[in-house]
């Protein structure tokens, strides 16, 4: 099923840049703007390769990636490898360290109907065309995606694991995560890593966007070219891989604000929710989380002036007319988005990935904060979404309401880079699968 290759990464050059620790960056769809324009004064930092700033942006970072290239800032390895990525990581209220094992490598870009790659969310057109852009003016994967492949036997994780006690990155990032990253370069294991996924399905965790700008790519692609084969350049896409059977995949929720919605009285709007919800008063909003922890159809509600639990009546789930499997109907995100966002503040399904009027926030203190400020009407606390549901969701073939996952901790960009130009993609004869 899935097609890897390893790949002769791009990387900055140790020799002017013995430290990896000022080039890297947050993803392009996590970085905030304070974090954008402290990044942007250093003029070698990944930031202007993935999110490049001013007019004609695409344009201006292809010009500096040729630059860079020229003067020796990036160098292309001499050997195609598989690159493995460690991330050590705590989650709040723990004293345990975690660690989430993957490697990156080019897989191809596998259309949705195919079923290789399958998703579990819908994206926003506009960003999509925002990566399309880059990658159009770049020919260069910036940052890898995150996949997901299972493998109960977890034979890569023992190569793996030899790899990573030599590294050539070792760096702590924006999050506070450990981000270590080593390479393998012996053919023989990188044969094991290609035979063990080309039976496997993969599902796409983070990174919608920018895989949906490389199959939009690909389709621009083979349409100009009468002689393709499948192997051109184009036809592949940048992914980290990380195993689903014991890993320690962390999946956190994403909080919905609602803002500049007119007509909005809370004395009308409890009255509302009432039709379908069991609404409770919460005087400490910290305790939310807690209060809704393992409660199914069950939110918080953040007002200006007040805090509720809501949990949907089990009675009126039936009501649900959406046209989902039930598998995506009995998401706590499917319940919020119909019966909240659509019968009650009359956001209709259909427009509700383009609404400017739904925010979203992976930090509840923000949500309290915007809330409290008045930057937001209300705030929706949500809680975190199993992989047993993704995967469920993903076999059925449909997708979950927009930002249903944060798989954490992100990736981040700057660590390697991967070219689909003709001249700079090709492996050497022996690392031809």
């Amino acid at each position: 099923m899935a097609e890897i290759q390893p790949f002769r990464a791009w990387r900055y050059n140790s020799e002017q840049f013995p430290s990896i620790d000022e080039l890297t960056s947050p993803l392009f769809d996590v970085v905030s703007q304070k974090q954008r324009e402290s990044l942007y004064k250093n003029p070698y930092n990944s930031i202007h390769l993935s999110v490049p700033a001013g007019d004609h942006a695409p344009q201006r970072a292809a010009d500096l990636l040729a630059q860079w290239k020229k003067e020796h800032i990036l160098h292309q390895d001499e050997l195609p490898a598989i690159y493995v990525y460690y991330q050590y990581f705590a989650l709040p209220g723990s004293g345990t360290t975690y660690c989430r094992k993957g490697f990156i490598c080019h897989i191809k870009a596998y259309d949705w109907p195919e079923r290789i790659i399958v998703r579990h969310e819908n994206t926003i057109p506009g960003a999509v065309a925002d990566r399309l852009d880059l990658l159009t003016a770049t020919q260069l994967h910036v940052s890898p995606t995150h996949g997901l492949y299972t493998d109960a036997s977890q034979e890569l994780e023992t190569y793996m694991d030899e790899s990573i006690q030599h590294p050539i990155y070792e760096t702590e990032d924006y999050q506070g995560v450990k981000d270590v990253l080593s390479v393998i370069h012996d053919y023989r294991i990188i044969r094991r890593f290609v035979e063990v996924l080309q039976d496997k399905q993969v599902i796409l965790a983070d990174g919608h966007h920018r895989y949906e700008s490389s199959l939009a790519y690909r389709k621009q692609q083979i349409a100009a070219n009468p002689a393709h084969t499948g192997r051109e350049a184009y036809n592949y896409h940048l992914m980290y891989l990380t195993n689903t059977e014991g890993n320690n995949l962390c999946i956190l929720p994403t909080h919905r604000l609602i803002k500049d919605l007119p007509d909005i009285n809370q004395e009308d709007l409890l009255t509302a929710l009432d039709k379908y919800f069991i609404i409770k008063t919460v005087e400490n909003p910290y305790e939310l989380n807690e209060i809704i922890l393992g409660k199914k159809w069950a939110f918080g509600l953040i007002l200006k002036d007040s805090t509720y639990k809501i949990r949907l009546k089990p009675e009126v789930f039936g009501q649900l007319s959406w046209q989902f499997p039930l598998e995506v109907k009995e998401l706590d995100l499917t319940v919020l988005h119909y019966f909240v966002i659509e019968k009650i503040l009359g956001i209709p399904g259909k427009i509700q990935r383009k609404s400017e009027n739904i925010g979203f926030s992976r930090s509840f203190s923000e949500c309290l904060t915007k809330v409290l400020k008045g930057e937001a009407q209300m705030a929706f606390i949500t809680q975190d979404i199993s992989m047993e549901e993704v995967k469920k969701v993903c076999a059925s073939g449909y997708t979950m309401p927009q930002k249903s996952t944060y798989f954490y901790p992100k990736v981040i960009c700057g660590f390697l880079f991967s070219s689909i130009q003709a001249n700079e993609f090709q492996l050497s004869p022996c690392f031809s699968f």
